[in-house]
Parts: C-alpha cells; sequence; structure tokens
C-alpha cells in the first residue's frame, strides 16, 4: 500500500444537498481556471468543508475537475490551432513532470501531507493574487528569441507542482512561457490551457490507479467543472475578473489559515 494511505471510502456520505454543493464548486473550479485560473482553491476547500481529509480532498478534486480544463481546451480553440509544433516539446515534458508529482504525492505520508497543506494553499492563493502584476511585467518583456532551456525546465517543474498539488499551476505555466517564448500572452494562454488539461488528466490517472477517490464526490465535481471550464474560456475574453479573484483568493486565505489553525 502507498504511503499514508489507509483511508476509509465511505468516510463521508453524500446527499442531495452535498451533491449539489460540489456541483456547483465544479463549476466554480471551471468558470475560474477559463477565466483567471485557481480551480483549485474551489474545488479543494469545498471538499474540505465536507470533512475529507486533506490528502483524498486533494486527489478526489484533481480527477473531479479535471472535465473543466478538457473544456477550456475547446473554449481556447483558436489560441492553439497554429502552434501544435510546439506541444511535441512541451507535452512530454508535461507528462513526465505530472506523473513524477502524482507518485511523490502518494509516497508522502497523510500526515505529512496535512501539515504541507495550509502552506501549499497560501502559496497557490499568493501566486494567484499576483497573477495581474506578472501578466502586465510579462507584457512588457519582449525576448529577442526563444529560450529553450528556460522553456523545458520550467515546463518540466510546473507540472511536477501540478501533479502533487496543482492550484496556480496555470500562473507558473504562464510565467514560463512569458518568459521563454517571444509571444502574447493570449496565445500563451492557449498553451496554458493544453498543458493543464495534460497535467491534470496524467495526476488524475495516476490516482485512479493507486489512491483511493471518493467517485461520488468527484462525479459531482465532474458534472459542473464541465460546463465551467467551456463556459469560463468564452467569459476570459470579455468579463472583468477582479472581483472574481477577491473571491478566489479570500477563500484560499480562509482555508489556508483553517488548516494552519486546525
Amino acid at each position: 500500500m502507498l504511503a499514508g494511505w489507509a483511508v476509509n471510502p465511505g468516510l463521508v456520505h453524500l446527499d442531495p444537498g452535498r451533491d449539489v454543493l460540489l456541483a456547483l464548486a465544479g463549476l466554480g473550479a471551471g468558470l475560474f481556471n477559463g477565466v483567471a485560473g485557481g480551480g483549485t482553491l474551489i474545488s479543494f476547500p469545498a471538499l474540505l468543508a465536507l470533512g475529507y481529509p486533506a490528502l483524498t480532498a486533494n486527489v478526489t478534486s484533481t480527477v473531479g475537475i479535471w472535465p473543466g480544463y478538457v473544456g477550456n481546451v475547446a473554449g481556447f480553440r483558436r489560441e492553439i490551432a497554429d502552434q501544435r509544433d510546439r506541444f511535441s516539446l512541451l507535452a512530454p515534458l508535461t507528462v513526465v513532470g505530472a506523473a513524477g508529482g502524482a507518485v511523490l504525492l502518494l509516497t508522502t505520508p497523510s500526515s505529512d501531507f496535512e501539515r504541507l497543506a495550509p502552506w501549499l494553499v497560501l502559496f497557490s492563493t499568493a501566486l494567484f493574487a499576483l497573477g495581474p502584476l506578472l501578466a502586465r511585467w510579462l507584457a512588457g518583456e519582449h525576448p529577442s528569441g526563444r529560450r529553450p532551456v528556460l522553456l523545458a525546465i520550467g515546463t518540466l517543474l510546473a507540472a511536477v507542482y501540478g501533479g502533487y498539488f496543482g492550484a496556480a499551476m496555470g500562473v507558473i505555466i504562464l510565467a514560463v512561457l512569458g518568459l521563454a517564448l517571444p509571444d502574447t500572452l493570449v496565445r500563451a494562454g492557449g498553451i496554458r490551457a493544453v498543458l493543464s488539461v495534460i497535467a491534470n488528466g496524467v495526476a488524475a490517472v495516476v490516482f485512479i490507479i493507486h489512491a483511493h477517490l471518493q467517485w461520488g464526490a468527484a462525479g459531482m465535481l465532474a458534472i459542473g467543472a464541465l460546463v465551467g471550464g467551456y463556459a469560463g474560456a468564452g467569459l476570459a475574453r470579455t468579463l472583468p475578473t477582479t472581483v472574481l479573484r477577491v473571491v478566489v483568493i479570500g477563500i484560499g486565505l480562509a482555508t489556508g489559515i483553517r488548516l494552519l489553525v486546525g
């Protein structure tokens, strides 16, 4: 048995009210991933609020919101269509990194992850909060050419983080792309969508094979996330994200502090 995974599959019993809450959390996660990123900071706290341990909540969230990334890719298809040559390098690195991160998570004792979880939440919340500043900074950067070493190493490390925890992974990917590729943030957003769906999908497969998922909860998250991911990509082009970003930051801070105080 993998370290830390003596988890009772029947730990939390769902009912119609909890089903609705999880579907709404999935919808919110999908929307936020499409509009501003940070969807895990919606789904992960929702699972914690229902009584799931942090490690179980993390893997269940990863599997549950994956359809939202698929919907997000569909929404960004215009930005992706003429960049497929870039994925010949980035996709394999993402697969390897995400698999490594997922295995690292599953070999982490649950007690260690419980201690690490609040710091991961607070780190990802801070990264998410700095997203607009980072975007403006990157928008002013115009590298003279590609930086393949930075692109490869940065993508690999972002995928490891995504496989292990995942919240604000998109911000990390955008930072790497902005520094390593001479392109616009809009087109980088299309690449980010594809790499996110790959990283999250690889981690989800590892968790499905080896982890004690809460399938009912993951299913309800998936229903909402698929709709939210597709809608979020469209909203990303038109909707002001300030209020949404403040909501996610508030949820992340509250979750991190609550985990710290036990």
